[in-house]
């Protein structure tokens, strides 16, 4: 894309219904599978074994004791991920939410960064998302470019040892993924649950 055709500014108040919207339809994307991948875990699998065969002592439907432990936990799945990715960040120290628009106001991707828990951790993205129209024109990867161009600038100013951004990738986006090693990012540590990743984190000292 064009660098006529893409700019990067900060959120205005009247864009935050359409950023949140934008916020919820990127989570939404993924949530699925990330709840796939999370409960076709042997050990989540036998959680779920276990709480049916609990709540069949309590239930009178034997259906409804198998498929309420597996609708819960998806929902709580759900849930999780709206919170931490769905929903507006708090104001940061690196200032944001930051937005790409195109042209003369269409705005088509949503970035906003924090600080690392401990000097020396880098800067950190918070919320990474790009209308589902525009993922193929390089909205990210303009994106990404702003992000590092933050983060360099923060360690500079903070006398931070070095310039780091990490970036956490939910398990089931093979596409962000794939966009963060394509531009040298690599995959180090992240979350989960049971003993199993459920967020990678990938990470590029810039």
């Amino acid at each position: 894309m064009a660098p006529n055709h893409l700019s990067v500014r900060e959120m205005r108040e009247d864009e935050k219904p359409l950023v949140l919207e934008m916020l919820k339809a990127g989570v939404k994307d993924t949530e699925n599978r990330v709840a796939l991948h999370a409960l076709t875990r042997p050990p989540a699998l036998l959680l779920l074994a276990a709480a049916s065969s609990g709540l069949r002592f309590v239930l009178a439907s034997f259906a409804l004791a198998l498929l309420l432990p597996v609708f819960l936990a998806v929902a709580a799945v759900k849930l999780g991920l709206r919170a931490r990715w769905g929903s507006l960040p708090p104001p940061g120290g690196l200032g944001g939410p930051w937005v790409a628009v195109r042209g003369s106001g269409d705005v088509c991707g949503v970035l906003a960064l924090a600080p690392g828990a401990n000097v020396g951790d880098g800067a950190r993205v918070t919320r990474l998302s790009v209308s589902r129209w525009h993922r193929r024109r390089g909205v990210g990867r303009r994106l990404l470019a702003f992000a590092e161009s933050r983060a360099r600038a923060w360690a500079g100013s903070m006398g931070e040892p070095r310039a780091r951004l990490v970036v956490p990738v939910a398990v089931a986006a093979w596409g962000v993924a794939g966009l963060l090693e394509a531009c040298g990012y690599q995959a180090e540590g992240g979350w989960g649950c049971m003993g199993y990743m459920l967020v990678r984190e990938f990470s590029k000292d810039l």
